[in-house]
């Protein structure tokens, strides 16, 4: 009973499989019933055979020799971009709700839970429904947002005034953000600060460890001075705002506010700011006094001579050709880890099908067979230094364009890219990949991760299980990417983190490929019953183009063995960044009646570095929902792949904890009522390795204690 496209009309189904259930059962021979996973499974033990041990998963899987679906790893990548920026927003907006209380049955984070939950449907954030669909769910999560940030603006008021929290009811408007920040559109720092005020800018961090980043916001002075909350002046950097960026807001805003914005801020302003765990810092920008006194801070462009560009203020270097503008490698001077190593973008063309139908589309990923066409061999370059960043921006055509950005105290490199809109002018579909070569011999092997958490070995045209035969040797090796790809040699580590879920490969040894857009002319076959061609429309649909998307992703080279202590640290910083809220406000009065810095953990505790907080949230009845969740493999990585310890005690320093409750990892059932089954597996004899796991919370101390990759889930009352 089932399958896809089965129920528009639930009720005729239910009523005929209720007369065959009716007249079986009848008969007597057979009992048939409305069956559940767990009847089901609860069954197949009872059968009490022994079974095959799998430990691998299905991925990449085909249909036909032809038709590999590793198209939806990528497919849409704008609408993948936006369910992973809200949902570490949703995990920062609940953090808030919870440490306020629920202060207001007018706004809340409900809408854009619900929102949240639809788009993980398989045919949402695949990228693989229809473009109204499409544009159904980008709604749903956008009002969805806009009721959340009511929530974090009332939250973070509360929070930061000195009023006690009962007293506290703030606006919903208390503070603004801004969700286009990445085109440089946040109309309260592009204003120009109002006399005798400052632009005050909350920094919230949704993470349980200390940690310092680089704010970037669009700004229109170059003459301001920007003070952390115990009123020391901070080093800052201005880097101009370029046309790609100029262009794209001009449209955007538009297309999705349907506002025509003001004209595009001249500069970003960097500052570094530094904002304790599951808390908060102020930062006040002032007009400077005095006239010019700024522009050394201006980024200087260099224009160097010689063979090659050398870029980083910190410890990691990277070096370009002065004459391609290509990049050649990629050196870390504290750890000596040092590789020659290629990036470009090049696409694959679409099939249309040929003497096999069977066309690319949302689902499907086949290359029309031809090589992939290099985009650009040489690459227009602008180099720019400062103090807090040094930045690469690469023209590669006039539909690519990237920045490579290397901070002052990072030892990775940030790379956004900008692609769009694809051309499909001579009738070919275009799937666009970034690909980088390193002088790395990897013998066929990779590493992707499963749902963010594990890192499976991937082996080039090989299945543990079968003997493979390969008919699609680009995307028989796809796979897909919640949170990164990695490969490595007897000495080193390549790693790539991703801003969103994609599909990776490693095609060749030594080569990590990403796809990072899709534009196709075609149906695959699959149910979409529609090209994927993405357009973004203004003024009632008469001006339209193809769509254009922004990301990042993140490439580290490490000694062999060290990588994962970036990777997850990395990881989590990418997926819950600083939380940026904005208001004007003199800033002495602000200082007299706010808390500029605040945590609600003990403030001399942070969780340790290898947990992670996955959700903290307030149910109804007060209850609190707390999952935390350990970061390593059993061997991922000596130091952190240990048995680690959280004390509930420190982590909710200003509340008193009266009962906990171990739960089931959906928080439905409780931990001491779930009975384990036993299976019989083959060749196991009952020597197999044990996973470690944290043993039960004491009472009085209230210790959690998690093994590697386990994620334990509490309800608590305060």
């Amino acid at each position: 009973m089932g399958d896809d496209f089965q129920y528009q009309y639930a009720e005729s189904w239910f009523k005929q499989m209720d007369k065959l259930i009716h007249y079986v059962n009848e008969d007597g021979r057979v009992n048939a019933l409305y069956s559940t996973p767990s009847i089901y499974t609860k069954a197949k033990n009872a059968a009490n055979q022994t079974w095959p041990l799998k430990t691998d998963d299905y991925f990449p899987y085909a249909d036909r020799a032809n038709a590999y679906w590793t198209g939806y790893f990528t497919s849409r990548p704008a609408l993948k971009r936006y369910v992973r920026m809200i949902s570490g927003y949703y995990l920062a907006t609940r953090q808030l709700e919870f440490f306020v209380g629920k202060q207001s049955t007018k706004y809340n984070t409900i809408g854009l839970g619900d929102a949240l939950g639809i788009a993980q449907h398989h045919d949402a954030v695949s990228g693989t429904a229809k473009q109204h669909t499409t544009n159904d769910y980008a709604k749903r999560l956008a009002i969805g947002v806009s009721e959340a940030e009511a929530v974090v603006s009332s939250s973070l008021a509360c929070l930061t005034s000195n009023l006690s929290s009962d007293q506290c009811s703030a606006p919903a408007s208390a503070f603004a953000q801004c969700q286009l920040l990445n085109i440089s559109y946040c109309p309260p720092t592009e204003d120009s600060i109002p006399d005798a005020k400052s632009l005050v800018v909350v920094v919230y961090n949704p993470l349980g460890w200390k940690r310092t980043d680089i704010v970037k916001i669009p700004v229109n002075d170059a003459n301001l001075v920007v003070k952390d909350s115990l009123g020391n002046n901070l080093e800052v950097q201005y880097v101009d705002v370029d046309d790609v960026t100029t262009n794209l807001r001009k449209l955007y805003v538009k297309a999705y506010l349907g506002v025509s914005p003001k004209q595009a801020p001249k500069y970003w302003l960097l500052f570094q700011a530094s904002v304790p765990p599951l808390g908060w810092s102020t930062y006040f920008i002032s007009k400077a006094t005095g006239k010019g006194t700024r522009t050394e801070d201006i980024s200087q462009l260099s224009s160097q001579k010689g063979e090659t560009i050398i870029i980083g203020p910190g410890n990691l270097k990277m070096s370009f050709s002065s004459t391609s503008g290509q990049l050649k490698r990629m050196y870390n001077s504290r750890t000596g880890v040092d590789i020659p190593i290629q990036q470009s973008y090049l696409w694959y063309g679409s099939s249309e099908g040929d003497s096999d139908p069977q066309a690319s589309g949302a689902y499907i990923f086949r290359p029309n067979g031809s090589p992939p066409t290099i985009v650009s061999r040489s690459v227009p370059t602008k180099i720019i230094r400062g103090p807090l960043v040094d930045e690469v921006h690469q023209n590669f055509s006039s539909w690519i364009y990237q920045v490579t950005r290397l901070y002052k105290d990072k030892e990775h490199a940030e790379i956004e890219f900008t692609i769009g809109p694809i051309p499909t002018d001579d009738g070919v579909g275009k799937e666009v990949i970034t690909r980088m070569t390193a002088n790395m011999a990897t013998n066929k092997e990779y590493y992707t991760d499963s749902n963010g958490r594990d890192f499976l070995k991937r082996v080039r045209d090989h299945r543990d299980d079968w003997p493979l035969q390969v008919t699609q040797p680009v995307a028989g090796n796809y796979y897909p990417l919640n949170l990164g790809i990695y490969t490595k040699d007897k000495k080193s580590e390549f790693s790539v983190l991703v801003d969103r879920a994609t599909g990776g490969a490693s095609i060749i040894d030594g080569e990590v490929e990403l796809m990072l857009h899709r534009r196709i002319l075609h149906d695959d076959g699959r149910g979409v019953g529609e090209p994927l061609d993405e357009q973004v429309c203004v003024d009632n649909n008469k001006i339209c183009e193809g769509l254009t998307v922004r990301g990042n992703y993140y490439i580290s080279i490490d000694k062999l063995g060290t990588g994962a202590r970036w990777r997850r640290t990395t990881g989590q910083e990418i997926y819950s960044p600083f939380l940026l809220t904005f208001t004007h406000e003199n800033l002495n009065s602000w200082k007299s009646s706010h808390v500029t810095k605040g945590t609600i953990m003990d403030p001399n505790y942070s969780l340790p570095p290898n947990v992670a907080l996955i959700t903290l949230e307030e149910l109804d009845g007060g209850i609190v929902l707390l999952r935390l969740a350990h970061l390593y493999e059993p061997s991922e990585y000596a130091e952190y792949s240990t048995l680690t310890k959280v004390e509930l005690k420190k982590l909710f320093a200003k509340k008193t904890i009266k009962e906990l409750k171990e739960v089931s990892l959906s928080a439905n059932q409780e931990k001491s009522e779930i009975k384990r089954m036993t299976w019989k597996v083959e060749g196991d004899n009952g020597q197999g390795p044990q996973g470690l796991r944290g043993g039960p919370v004491n009472n009085p101390n209230l210790v959690v204690e998690l093994g590697p990759m386990e994620i334990r889930t509490f309800l608590l009352k305060f």
